[in-house]
């Protein structure tokens, strides 16, 4: 199920106005995609800061004033380098049949067992990149790492995935390592 945020059309503005339009709660952004025009809106930062924080994956559903409403993928995220703070939102419109690229998020399940005797976990990639028609996209990939010991690798060939998807990062590409501390 997609989330539902509600979004607004903004004009365009300078830095002094984008400025203003974060300290009233909103964030900047822009819809994209093939054969349709660029949208520029805001959302509520509160709203998109909570649903980061439940996993920020999957489609989302950017309801526009006059009960219209489109399907995204979060496509890129700003932040500000020194607080850290959302500054701007890239989403890319799903368009059912065409084949579009995103970036899926692994979740790795288990606990090592290479943690026990003190391995660190490392996560160098928690996403990798597919192409694939909308309906086929899972909103995440699941990798298991509990038969990890130290010095031990899991790469995006690791990774167990439908037939439908078409990988775009390289095999050779790191995921997570379990190393000495």
């Amino acid at each position: 199920m997609a989330a539902c945020i509600h979004t607004e059309r903004r004009p365009r503005l300078n830095s002094s106005g984008l400025r203003n339009l974060r300290q009233k709660g909103r964030l900047p952004g822009v819809v994209f995609g093939k054969n349709a025009d660029n949208e520029i809106i805001h959302i509520s930062t509160k709203q998109f800061e909570k649903w980061l924080k439940q996993g920020a994956s999957g489609f989302i559903e950017l309801e526009m004033e006059g009960d219209r409403s489109m399907t995204v993928l979060l496509e890129d995220l700003q932040r500000n380098p020194v607080t850290g703070a959302l500054v701007h939102v890239d989403f890319q419109l799903v368009q059912t049949g065409e084949i579009i690229r995103t970036k899926l998020g692994v979740k790795f399940v288990g606990t090592p067992i290479g943690t026990k005797s003190g391995g660190v976990v490392q996560i160098q990639d928690p996403y990798v990149e597919v192409e694939a028609f909308p309906k086929d996209l899972p909103s995440t990939v699941e990798l298991d790492i509990s038969a990890m010991e130290i010095g031990d690798t899991r790469f995006v060939k690791d990774l167990i995935l439908p037939p439908e998807l078409t990988v775009i990062s390289g095999d050779n590409e790191l995921l997570v390592s379990v190393s000495k501390p």
